[in-house]
């Protein structure tokens, strides 16, 4: 089916976005311009020596670039931590990529600057997904007009069936089924401190059930209402995977 858009057939298919964020707790974010390969990480233009140490830390990395190829001065890097909040945001300029090499993840999060800035990370990795591309990447030049130094591209948010998706940070909150006419209205909600409920997939950092308890509640739900994980029909998740996979449903219920 070379004319599949998972994103389309999410939509047609009226699956629900709730609970489908990134739950990684702690985030680091690293400037990369050029192109990005499927596995991003292990694949673009850092020295090698870089991107196996990228490859091999334990915790979730995506690679920034701008929408308009420009890069620099030095390396923009960005380490993030989940609070109960959102996520606690710290920045730092390296000199050189291979600096990364000794940026200590624990050490540094505590005493890098804090970042309280609005970022608006939009996924684009057309070889990973077409959707992200095709739906991202006018997203991300739109914003980039409006926050031209808080808007990257991105590497793979997970949820291609979700495009265009977006994490916002410090919020946490990562939205999705976003276009050009819906994506400036939302963003702007949530630098007011506001949740555009009809667009977000869940605060990232948080476990699926706990993204959908905070969206039942900010929706008048009962915050006592029990919410369980299911097990969702199987589906073909990517554009660029034709494999059937798992999902989760979650049932609201006193």
């Amino acid at each position: 089916m070379p004319d599949f858009r998972c994103s389309f057939a999410s939509v047609e298919d009226e699956e629900p976005i709730v609970g489908t964020a990134p739950t990684d707790p702690e985030i680091l974010l690293v400037e990369c311009p050029g192109p990005w390969g499927r596995e991003a990480v292990t694949d673009n233009r850092l020295p090698e020596a870089v991107r196996d140490h990228l490859a091999g830390l334990p915790l979730k990395v995506f690679l920034l670039r701008r929408y308009d190829g420009s890069a620099g001065p030095g390396t923009r890097v960005f380490l993030a931590r989940a609070t109960e909040d959102g996520y606690d945001v710290r920045s730092t300029v390296l000199a050189r990529p291979e600096d990364l090499l000794d940026l200590d993840v624990d050490r540094d999060l505590a005493t890098l600057p804090s970042y309280d800035a609005p970022l608006w990370l939009v996924c684009t990795n057309g070889k990973r997904d077409r959707c992200c591309a095709e739906l991202g990447r006018p997203i991300a030049g739109l914003l980039s007009q409006e926050w031209p130094d808080g808007t990257w591209e991105t590497t793979h948010l997970g949820g291609h069936r979700f495009s265009g998706t977006l994490l916002a940070l410090p919020s946490g909150l990562t939205l999705g089924r976003l276009d050009t006419s819906n994506v400036l209205a939302a963003c702007e909600a949530i630098e007011r401190g506001e949740v555009p409920v009809e667009l977000v997939r869940g605060r990232a950092g948080r476990p699926g059930v706990e993204q959908v308890r905070e969206l039942h509640v900010l929706g008048g739900g009962d915050p006592a209402d029990d919410i369980v994980a299911t097990p969702g029909p199987p589906r073909r998740q990517s554009c660029g995977d034709d494999k059937l996979k798992a999902t989760t449903r979650y049932v609201v219920g006193r």
